[in-house]
């Protein structure tokens, strides 16, 4: 089956920001900006999903959050994609199948923010995931030490990267996972959704 990708050449690495984007904000962009230079990606992909299955509550449709993602971006390595909704996949581990057979010449990282790791083992197939493709991980505010003890990080402490060496991520054989200190933004979508309706913005 063929989907609407962004265009790549093999040998390529790519970052993947998977998430509901709901709403996007800059945090997204400054962590796939500091991915890009601390991995050594040639892009970075946000994977907008139709829906979270950790959440009990659906994001706003889909059609917005890709408006507001594309709205954002402005880097011509960045790419906002609806890969899952077009694969009628689920979750990650299922999506990077799919999407390792759509582009079999292409590296794919899955980047995370530090929260995340702390509860990857919460994930469906966290192992799969893992052992599928290396791991950048960036640090979050307040979130360092949690994702350190995690037991992702507990489990595949042997497959870790030392930080000095992230730009060799991409080109690390799975399992592979590399966290990284960044400045960052405390920002985050839920705080947006309770400001207001975010939606209002992007179409008007």
């Amino acid at each position: 089956m063929r989907y609407q990708l962004p265009h790549t050449r093999p040998g390529q690495v790519v970052g993947l920001l998977g998430g509901s984007f709901d709403p996007p904000h800059q945090g997204h962009v400054h962590i796939s900006r500091e991915a890009l230079r601390r991995f050594g990606l040639d892009q970075v992909w946000w994977l907008v999903s139709p829906g979270n299955p950790l959440k009990a509550r659906g994001p706003a449709p889909l059609a917005d959050r890709m408006a507001a993602c594309r709205a954002m971006l402005d880097h011509p390595r960045m790419f906002v994609s609806d890969f899952e909704a077009q694969a009628g996949t689920r979750f990650t581990a299922e999506s990077l199948c799919v999407l390792q057979r759509a582009r079999p010449k292409v590296q794919f990282v899955w980047l995370m923010g530090a929260d995340n790791l702390a509860q990857l083992d919460q994930w469906q197939d966290w192992r799969d995931i893992v052992e599928r493709v290396p791991l950048g991980v960036l640090a979050r505010p307040g979130q360092r030490i949690s994702a350190r003890v995690s037991k992702a990080a507990r489990v595949y402490r042997f497959a870790r990267l030392k930080g000095a060496k992230s730009r060799l991520l991409g080109q690390a054989e799975a399992p592979a996972w590399c966290f990284v200190n960044v400045p960052m933004r405390g920002i985050s979508s839920t705080e947006l959704r309770e400001a207001g309706d975010w939606r209002r913005n992007v179409n008007n």
